[in-house]
């Protein structure tokens, strides 16, 4: 599968980065190295690994060790954030303090699906947001239906933080210029290309300053519905499809393509290192 057309031009080529991807995920298990090959023949040359536990945090570091252009996150989603402990904190420690490792998370609040229940959630959150303090990290945030007591914690907190993107946002108007005054990044996936629930999205592009967008997709999550060719066959995403989002997102910020590519990859270099 590759991109649904090239954005390269005749004078230079199109980098891209994508900042969400699951690739430790059992749905690349049988192909990873295939995927990595053709988001690079896409232009997709630096993707930053979403680690949400201990154990895919460390595949995701083993990962990104091997290869060029692959980066590593380490965290516990709030899915799992009954499981916090100061055993597993230790675990987290040691993995931040890896150099393959750019931000903490994914780390924050979902009270969409309450999976873990919310004071665990909130405990998981506010301990992992102390973590990155110490070890001088961005962080990469999670942040569903929940957005009245998430926001409140990381104010306290982000003045302490050297960064942080709110990834997949998919929120309101409010919450957006709420995350933009804590001088966040925000991270945009293939939900802008649904045209079921993405357009209520799609029409806040315009208010994210240049230097603060980003682009992901979340793979193998999230695939944009809007491709204009059949279904890859495992109906799965990855990061090869960035540029079709980075086309979608140009179009509703009036921006050249190249430009959209240009400046986010390198906002994600600068909020990443």
């Amino acid at each position: 599968m590759t991109a649904p057309h090239s954005t390269s031009t005749d004078k230079a080529p199109v980098h891209w980065a994508d900042i969400g991807v699951n690739l430790t995920d059992k749905q690349f298990r049988d192909d990873r190295s295939e995927v990595i090959q053709r988001a690079e023949a896409a232009g997709v040359v630096w993707q930053l690994l979403t680690g949400t536990n201990v154990e895919e945090s460390r595949q995701a570091i083993e990962l990104a060790r091997d290869h060029d252009g692959l980066q590593a996150t380490a965290g516990l989603h709030p899915h799992s954030a009954r499981f916090y402990s100061g055993s597993l904190e230790n675990e987290l420690r040691e993995l931040l303090a890896r150099p393959g490792v750019k931000a903490a998370g994914e780390m924050g609040l979902d009270f969409n699906r309450d999976f873990s229940p919310r004071p665990d959630q909130e405990r998981a959150f506010e301990a992992q947001l102390a973590l990155a303090t110490e070890f001088g990290l961005p962080v990469f945030l999670h942040e569903r239906d929940a957005h009245d007591r998430f926001y409140p914690i990381l104010k306290a907190h982000r003045d302490a933080l050297p960064g942080a993107v709110v990834h997949c946002f998919t929120g309101s108007r409010k919450a957006l210029f709420d995350y933009l005054d804590l001088d966040c990044h925000i991270g945009i996936t293939g939900w802008v290309c649904d045209e079921r629930r993405g357009k209520p999205l799609a029409e806040l592009l315009h208010n994210i300053p240049d230097n603060r967008l980003l682009l992901e997709t979340d793979a193998p999550y999230l695939l944009p519905r809007d491709l204009p060719e059949p279904p890859p066959k495992k109906r799965r995403n990855e990061p090869s499809l960035l540029p079709w989002i980075g086309q979608r997102v140009a179009q509703w910020r009036g921006q050249k393509v190249e430009q959209v590519a240009d400046m986010t990859y390198r906002n994600a270099r600068a909020l990443f290192g």
